[in-house]
């Protein structure tokens, strides 16, 4: 396994590994350059069995997470960039191959809305992996904060989208 310090992409690849499905980590260091633009790098490449190949992108979120001694559940935003930029790199690879978004969430105690019935533990934390193509988020997507320049999916919408990753 390659070395990841990010605790939600190691515990993602160790849940794809587990999985046997074959992937491609990419250096998040580098940017590539298609036609004179820079494209930030998607995290992963996943060869699932009998399906298109996945560009994937980890967002790691805690569920739930404790903002201002209230907690919130489903936290889903991303940057505008990333939405683009996977975009530009399904243009780059073309057919059989789909920009998902991978929600990692670190579930943070029993919780009775767990996000999935699949949790997969990883160095003595918890973690449900949930995914979304990032066409379809990008078509709900609603502006969270222009200064940020992210955008979230209202949670009703978000559950309805997300599939677990493991029926995907």
């Amino acid at each position: 396994m390659a070395q990841r310090h990010i605790h939600y992409e190691a515990a993602f690849e160790d849940y794809i590994r587990s999985r046997g499905w074959p992937y491609i980590p990419v250096d998040e260091q580098r940017k590539a350059i298609f036609g004179g633009a820079r494209i930030k790098s998607f995290d992963y490449l996943v060869y699932r069995p009998g399906q298109p190949a996945w560009l994937v992108e980890i967002k790691g979120r805690k569920f739930p997470y404790d903002g201002n001694g209230r907690k919130r559940y489903w936290e889903n935003w991303v940057s505008r960039d990333d939405l683009a930029d996977l975009e530009r790199w399904e243009g780059v690879f073309g057919d059989g191959f789909e920009p998902v978004l991978v929600f990692a969430y670190w579930l943070l105690g029993l919780e009775t809305r767990d996000p999935t019935p699949e949790v997969h533990a990883f160095k003595d934390r918890y973690y449900a992996f949930l995914c979304v193509s990032a066409g379809e988020y990008a078509r709900y997507a609603r502006t969270r904060s222009p200064s940020w320049d992210t955008v979230s999916v209202p949670n009703a919408d978000f559950r309805k989208l997300v599939r677990p990753i493991h029926v995907a």
